[in-house]
């Protein structure tokens, strides 16, 4: 399989984990030895980075909430930067997006153009996300840094569902809880 790196992963209909229900997923990092990692594009939390991470709050605009990465260390903050200096970063998902190394220098701000932060990420073991690609729990297309940025976070998955087209599109369509129906 080729590598997922700077792709979306896109929770498809039988994807029941809370964890991951209507889940839009950048994949920073994938290869056949280590596994995949990512964050959750659309899942804000109620509290600002200013709040929860001073220290990052100079990264992002003010009011900008922290947004639940994933299920894997949920207390650490995960930084996506758009990086006007790419060598900078500790790992490039696709073209100038990339996650800021785990110990980097304390002045990179002016090394990006915009960043969002994280409360843990999403994480998968060798073979495990080619897996769940195989039985159908995900769908994936190419990410861009508006999907990244997306301003209203609520309505990324339904947009992104929209670009698959065709059935898929139809994902769109069904109840949040199909078992209420």
């Amino acid at each position: 399989m080729e590598p997922l790196a700077g792709r979306l992963l896109i929770a498809n209909a039988g994807l029941y984990d809370p964890n991951f229900r209507r889940s839009i997923v950048l994949v920073g990092h994938h290869d056949d030895e280590d596994g995949a990692v990512g964050v959750i594009l659309n899942r804000p939390l109620e509290i600002g980075v200013a709040e929860a991470v001073p220290a990052l709050a100079p990264l992002v605009p003010d009011g900008d909430p922290v947004f639940r990465g994933g299920p894997v260390q949920p207390s650490a903050a995960v930084v996506v930067a758009d990086f006007t200096e790419p060598e900078r970063a500790g790992v490039i998902a696709f073209d100038s997006i990339g996650f800021l190394p785990e110990h980097g220098d304390d002045d990179i701000s002016g090394a990006i153009r915009r960043a969002r932060v994280f409360a843990g990420y999403a994480g998968w073991g060798p073979g495990q996300l080619e897996d769940e690609l195989a039985d159908g729990s995900w769908l994936e297309l190419p990410a861009s840094a508006e999907d990244v940025f997306h301003q209203a976070p609520d309505r990324l998955w339904a947009e992104v569902v929209a670009r698959l087209g065709g059935n898929a599109a139809l994902l769109r369509t069904l109840p949040e809880d199909p078992t209420l129906n």
